[in-house]
């Protein structure tokens, strides 16, 4: 029904204007007829000079508009736009809204169809997810006005045809786990609680002993000094380096869900090095290809955070092959202090993991080296489906192959003794956000 409803709202004056001709034609054989048609012809041109002045000859603007979305847009997440459209006459309108968004979005076929009362206003909604990061430009918002009688259809233009708008790292999710750091719901997301192994912690104060305290931390000197139970607390060791060391070569291109795998390794480590700097550990950064591109050395203070989000901002995947060497030899000379070095890559064969392993064996002699590896999971499902012809059982023989090879990668790199993490790209967070709190526990930052 509302289907034919716009049908009709559309092309009405043609329907219209082919009845007059048809009734003049007829009206050549039928003089009743040609009356009839002479009479409607006379009422349509008034109605037209009627609708006309009631779109384009006033001076009030017809409706008000604005759109409203953040400065900036998350990376992978769902930001939010809003467009208030307000009836600013006295009579019903019906308005069509199409909104230019960026062509990254490929949206040709955003339109909104709304009755507006006199003075009403609407909100539409709608909801983008941007792949990749950089500058997306907004267009016009076109408004196509009609009235009740919908003989005309005015167009008005609002906004800027140049609007940019920055696409950044995905701060949304960051926030997110901000807000279940302090709140401690971190949990609700993925992450798992972690019980503390050992006693590597920092002394902190002596304080007096409340029920439910560890009877092992009372300080028994204290205790005959005050003649009062006293016991010691301690604090989480601080200060540790966390580097994030992301690897731009050619592999790091390939895409996942539409985001590229450096998208993903960009996004997590933003969002690592803000918990690292809530559990008030320093955190650095290091992208390289062939040489090093980006080198911040590992902080604490208040413009951390924003000097790693605009470092990630510019980064782009190189198309070569990453010098390792090269970052063995760099980091061996600018990071003195020893520091958990989470390196971001995707070795696809265990051949290309031994061309790089002698340099991952001597960056993890003096730092804590954990390397994250992505996880093909459309491999992996195929690699698990059942099959029939002979074809897709030669390709799931293939995809088990590169499944085991993944295997085979973090099996090497624990025997030489260097941590791993094989994920699928989407859990990349939750995941490494897991291991750097399990290591924190277990004293080995």
């Amino acid at each position: 029904m509302r289907f034919i409803k716009e049908i009709y709202t559309r092309f009405r004056l043609y329907a219209i204007s082919t009845m007059i001709i048809v009734l003049f034609v007829l009206g050549q054989f039928f003089d009743p007829v040609f009356l009839v048609a002479k009479v409607l012809l006379l009422f349509f041109s008034l109605l037209l000079i009627f609708d006309a002045v009631l779109l384009f000859l006033t001076r009030r603007q017809l409706v008000l508009l604005r759109r409203t979305m953040s400065e900036k847009l998350s990376n992978g997440d769902e930001n939010k736009v809003a467009i208030y459209i307000t009836n600013n006459h006295f009579f019903k309108l019906w308005v069509e809204v199409i909104d230019e968004v960026p062509v990254q979005f490929q949206m040709r076929d955003f339109s909104v169809l709304m009755v507006l009362k006199p003075k009403e206003e609407q909100v539409i909604h709608y909801v983008l997810v941007p792949k990749e990061r950089g500058e997306y430009i907004f267009g016009f918002t076109n408004v196509y006005i009609s009235t009740q009688i919908g003989l005309w259809s005015r167009r008005i233009r609002f906004g800027n045809p140049e609007t940019k708008v920055s696409v950044y790292p995905s701060f949304l999710q960051m926030r997110k786990y901000e807000f279940l750091a302090i709140s401690n719901q971190l949990v609700d997301a993925g992450v798992k609680r972690i019980r503390r192994v050992g006693s590597f912690s920092e002394f902190d104060q002596i304080k007096d002993y409340v029920v439910g305290d560890n009877y092992r931390t009372i300080n028994w000197n204290a205790t005959a000094r005050r003649s009062k139970l006293m016991v010691d607390q301690y604090q989480e060791e601080r200060s540790q380096q966390i580097f994030n060391v992301i690897d731009k070569g050619r592999s790091m291109h390939m895409p996942f869900n539409g985001m590229t795998l450096l998208d993903y390794a960009i996004n997590s480590s933003l969002i690592l090095s803000n918990t690292a700097l809530l559990k008030y550990d320093k955190a650095g950064l290091i992208t390289f290809n062939q040489k090093t591109d980006t080198f911040l050395r590992a902080e604490r203070g208040n413009k951390t955070m924003a000097k790693i989000l605009e470092l990630l901002y510019n980064q782009k995947t190189a198309f070569l092959e990453s010098d390792y060497a090269y970052l063995s030899a760099f980091v061996r000379r600018n990071v003195t202090h020893r520091s958990l070095m989470i390196l971001y890559t995707n070795f696809e064969s265990i051949t290309s993991l031994h061309r790089q392993l002698n340099y991952l064996k001597h960056l993890s002699k003096n730092h804590l080296l954990l390397v994250v590896i992505f996880e093909n999971a459309e491999v992996k499902t195929f690699a698990q489906s059942n099959v029939h012809t002979l074809e897709a059982i030669y390709v799931k023989t293939i995809a088990e192959k590169f499944v085991f090879e993944k295997k085979l990668i973090v099996r090497e790199l624990k025997k030489h003794g260097i941590l791993s993490i094989l994920t699928k790209p989407e859990d990349l967070s939750a995941n490494l956000i897991n291991q750097y709190l399990e290591l924190k526990m277990m004293g080995k930052i």
